[in-house]
């Protein structure tokens, strides 16, 4: 067993020095750019990256705010069970995320997600509509890329097929996005 944790944590490591910075660091530009605009930030995901785009909404809209002049406009689409239960059961589950920003998304918002395979209906759908209305497109995707890295505007690929390894590595990513604002808040100009 533990042969096989060193392992894996090797492999992990292996895909976290991969990590494209110049692309998180174009990201942490989107994201100021969105907080000085006072633009929405919507995040979202299935699984373990509902989980991942929670947490990241708490760091943006908390702990990085904290440190800001003005707050994060900044939601997880993954929180609100009732409405997404309401859309799933009423029209389809591919419809969770498109609905919700159909309601609250502008042209000039910020719209990302987090995909293992990429090719997730509900995420493929929310991100061909934020596309054709106006919305900035981040996708951070593991090795098969999907059909989300052929539509985002700005994708950031872990070049694994393990999903541990890649939810792993967007949560490493989303932290970094997070704490470039928390212990450099001068990245906002």
């Amino acid at each position: 067993m533990e042969k096989w944790m060193k392992n894996y944590v090797e492999i992990l490591n292996q895909n976290l020095n991969k990590i494209p910075f110049d692309k998180i660091n174009e990201i942490i530009k989107i994201l100021g750019k969105a907080n000085k605009e006072k633009r929405q930030i919507f995040v979202f995901g299935n699984g373990g990256s509902a989980s991942t785009s929670s947490h990241f909404i708490t760091d943006l809209g908390k702990s990085a705010s904290d440190k800001l002049p003005d707050r994060f406009r900044c939601i997880s689409l993954n929180d609100n069970t009732a409405w997404i239960t309401a859309i799933g059961n009423d029209y389809s589950f591919e419809d969770i995320f498109l609905f919700q920003l159909k309601n609250y998304a502008q042209p000039g918002d910020v719209v990302m997600t987090m995909s293992v395979s990429g090719s997730s209906p509900n995420l493929v759908k929310a991100f061909k509509w934020a596309k054709a209305n106006g919305l900035e497109t981040i996708a951070l995707v593991g090795g098969k890329k999907g059909k989300l890295a052929g539509i985002a505007d700005h994708v950031v690929v872990i070049d694994s097929e393990h999903y541990g390894i890649v939810e792993d590595a967007h949560m490493v990513i989303s932290h970094l996005l997070c704490y470039a604002f928390i212990e450099h808040p001068e990245v906002i100009k």
